[in-house]
């Protein structure tokens, strides 16, 4: 996240925090399932921004185990060019 701005980082946690919080493998119009790709199953949009995640289990043996959400990349996309860490990545 060190390529974005103060206000976007700031922003974007915000949104991870208050979309990911419950049920974050229902889609809806910020978040959404990708096809089979290199960097997650998951992207979280706000605005030119993207965050990328995958939910994986918590251990099943601690008690009130609940689903943990992994932010695997950030992005932001301008048009139809998505660059993550200053780098155009293809999705």
């Amino acid at each position: 996240m060190e390529f974005l701005t103060a206000a976007e980082h700031s922003v974007l946690l915000k949104a991870i925090r208050k979309q990911l919080a419950h049920q974050p493998l229902v889609e809806t119009r910020n978040r959404k399932p990708l096809r089979p790709n290199p960097i997650a199953p998951w992207e979280l949009r706000v605005g030119p921004l993207r965050a990328f995640y995958e939910v994986r289990p918590r251990d099943q043996e601690l008690e009130g185990s609940t689903d943990v959400v992994y932010v695997l990349s950030v992005g932001k996309k301008e048009r139809n060019v998505l660059r993550i860490a200053g780098e155009v990545v293809e999705i």
